[in-house]
């Protein structure tokens, strides 16, 4: 069952994404996103898709993942009450993953358009949720980079054995 829109402003607001942003521009954003079912296997995007818009997860598990063929390689799950594809509000390059329901999932769609108009009522709100995208980007990047090195080092100590 989706949230209430009082539940997703309450629900935004602790988000990283979204902290420090006032319940009104939540509500404006919340106004304007659009809300997007998909059945377990199906996706909400692929990898190379234009990317326009990030999803915040109602309900379900969405798994963001790298496609070879047939197979998808799990890179992360993505559970109720956060968010994926927010690399779509900093970079114009495709999607770098896709977006598979691994589960049904219910998620709320908000767009570019729909952030460029909150430019157009409150340029110091646009300028906090771009600030925190970038930062939870780098927090993202952080934790790969963690994960990377854990894999070197792992190998790394297997190939002196």
């Amino acid at each position: 069952m989706a949230l209430t829109n009082e539940a997703r402003i309450s629900l935004l607001q602790t988000m990283p994404v979204f902290g420090g942003l006032s319940a009104e521009t939540i509500t404006l954003l919340l106004g304007r996103a659009v809300d997007r079912h998909r059945g377990r296997g199906e996706f909400f995007y692929h990898a190379g898709d234009s990317a326009e818009s990030l999803y915040v997860l109602d309900t379900g598990r969405v798994s963001l993942v790298r496609e070879d063929g047939d197979e998808h390689l799990v890179l992360k799950d993505v559970t109720p009450g956060n968010c994926f594809g927010v690399v779509a509000l900093l970079d114009f390059a495709g999607r770098n993953t896709s977006a598979l329901a691994a589960e049904d999932s219910t998620a709320f769609e908000i767009t570019s358009e729909h952030l460029y108009g909150l430019y157009n009522v409150s340029v110091e709100q646009f300028n906090l949720l771009y600030m925190n995208v970038a930062r939870e980007v780098c927090r993202r990047l952080r934790e790969t980079d963690q994960r990377l090195f854990e894999c070197w080092a792992a190998d790394h100590s297997a190939a002196r054995r």
